[in-house]
């Protein structure tokens, strides 16, 4: 489409992982400018707080992106309360257990798989009809971590490198079919899911843990973002802004990169190989979003 700006003054915008986090924020802003918004997540009574909060124009759908059929109810409740969908933001996901591969344990790794980046695949599938019906745009939230690869964080670095190889694949199967595709990469975001994963690796270390974890930004920041993303249907919503040479070439600037992370977590990473964190708290998670898996 064109770089003209899209008004999202009267679209209807389904977030995923919409409860807490970068999905909450995104859902005020959107409403704030006019768009009708689809809550969908776990955490129904903030769900229906936050749709309340929002006015008319909100409607909200319990669903855990790991089940194909709350994700499917939820598409047709939208449909049916708005006429259609415009928009989907897949944002819902679960923070990164905080030890190595041979420490892990293997159910945490896999949940943040399934939940991170088959969440986004269930998620496309359930709504891609409807956005090829709108010829509407899609964002599927990835990370910073798609690009830059640090020790501790491979489950969650695997799920957002496969969002972004996924919706970079998505986008030239529907770009005929009128449907735009973006990728969304955020650094730490001031949110209950990065809170979290900070103190713990605070404990495990017995120190503050590297500086891009305590360097966050706010959740307002993030929102923006993204609106100005879907205004313009961006293959890419980076905040903040001045990591965007990182995400289009991590790969010549891997090795200072792996450098960096090396000194810098250096501690943590010790600590992690004698101390793995056994299993994190996976009730409602929410990618920037401690509280909003689904």
């Amino acid at each position: 489409m064109a770089a003209d700006r899209w008004d999202v003054r009267g679209l209807t915008v389904l977030v995923t992982g919409a409860a807490r986090g970068i999905g909450a924020g995104t859902a005020r802003e959107l409403a704030a400018r006019g768009a009708r918004v689809s809550l969908v997540g776990l955490e129904p009574d903030r769900l229906e707080a936050l749709a309340v909060e929002l006015g008319g124009d909100a409607a909200w759908f319990e669903a855990d992106v790991r089940d194909v059929d709350a994700l499917e109810r939820a598409v047709a409740g939208t449909v049916e309360r708005f006429g259609g969908i415009d928009v989907v933001i897949a944002n819902a996901g679960i923070r990164n257990p905080m030890a190595t591969v041979a420490t892990v344990d293997p159910p945490a790794f896999e949940r943040v798989i399934e939940v991170n980046l088959l969440g986004t695949w269930r998620t496309v599938r359930a709504v891609l009809p409807q956005l090829v019906e709108s010829r509407g745009y899609l964002l599927c939230v990835a990370s910073l971590a798609a690009a830059a690869h640090g020790p501790l964080f491979a489950p969650y670095a695997a799920a957002k490198a496969g969002v972004e190889a996924f919706a970079n694949c998505l986008r030239l199967e529907v770009e005929e079919q009128g449907v735009d595709v973006g990728v969304a990469y955020f650094s730490f975001i001031e949110t209950d899911m990065v809170r979290e994963g900070r103190e713990v690796a605070e404990a495990q270390a017995g120190r503050p843990p590297p500086r891009p974890m305590t360097r966050t930004l706010p959740v307002a920041k993030a929102a923006r973002g993204v609106v100005r993303g879907i205004e313009r249907r961006s293959q890419r919503v980076v905040v903040p802004r001045y990591v965007y040479p990182l995400i289009l070439a991590n790969e010549l600037l891997r090795p200072a990169v792996d450098a960096v992370t090396r000194r810098q977590a250096g501690d943590l990473l010790s600590a992690a190989r004698e101390r793995p964190e056994r299993d994190p708290e996976t009730s409602p998670l929410g990618s920037g979003d401690g509280r909003a898996a689904g």
